[in-house]
């Protein structure tokens, strides 16, 4: 009987957190006093027990909410298989009511704000781009936290360094991010790519080319080399 009205509160309690339906706390509680055979607790020993019984209920809600959380994030990665970035993003920020200090749910955010601010479309008609700079905006405050957590994430390193070079225009706050992965990751073409870019943008044309010519001297693969030697060019060219 006590398995069967424990199942029956856990369902409640379920069906709360995944439909937003209210169930009345009065409800919970008198199954719970049914469950645990607690009423009025009076003597010490009684309260004593009380107090047991119900510090065991906390630990099975709380594991209820880090497995809600867990299956969130699952299905949040499945939705951002389907590149349902919406749907995805809202699976990642309810986990994050339960992790708040997990930097892939932050990354994980940043990387569907940003899809998001791609496919925002002004239905108005009226020319703002205020949902799209909100998107971004989003994607700049989640990969920034993921990096405060662990400023050796490279993943949100790039992510966060691809939003100012190409999205907000402010490819100076790129270039130390980049140079961090270069410690990191000295064999990773596309940050040497964005860093190469940066330094372009900001008239710092020798670094760049420096950068193009040690892409060229660490790979073999013909495309890498032809589009590093193209944008070489491009930079001594600006340069003259």
């Amino acid at each position: 009987m006590k398995k069967i009205i424990f199942g029956f509160i856990f369902s409640l309690s379920v069906f709360a957190l995944f439909t937003g339906c209210p169930v009345s706390n009065k409800t919970i509680i008198r199954y719970q006093k049914m469950e645990e055979k607690v009423d009025h607790p009076t003597s010490i020993e009684e309260l004593k027990e009380a107090i047991s019984k119900y510090e065991e209920r906390v630990a099975d809600i709380q594991l209820a909410h880090q497995q809600i959380a867990i299956w969130n994030k699952m299905l949040g990665t499945r939705y951002l298989d389907a590149k349902m970035y919406g749907e995805a993003m809202k699976c990642f920020q309810k986990a994050l009511e339960t992790y708040p200090d997990n930097q892939n749910l932050y990354y994980w955010v940043g990387v569907c704000a940003g899809y998001m601010a791609h496919q925002a479309m002004d239905y108005s008609g009226s020319g703002s781009t205020t949902t799209r700079m909100n998107y971004l905006k989003l994607a700049e405050d989640a990969y920034s936290r993921a990096i405060k957590i662990d400023d050796r994430f490279v993943r949100a390193l790039y992510g966060l360094s691809v939003i100012y070079v190409f999205e907000l225009g402010e490819s100076q706050k790129a270039i130390p991010l980049l140079e961090k992965i270069m410690e990191i990751e000295t064999k990773d073409f596309n940050a040497m790519f964005v860093l190469a870019r940066a330094y372009y943008e900001n008239y710092e044309f020798d670094k760049a080319v420096k950068m193009y010519d040690k892409i060229i001297s660490l790979t073999k693969a013909a495309d890498i080399i032809r589009a590093a030697e193209e944008n070489k060019k491009q930079v001594l060219d600006a340069s003259y």
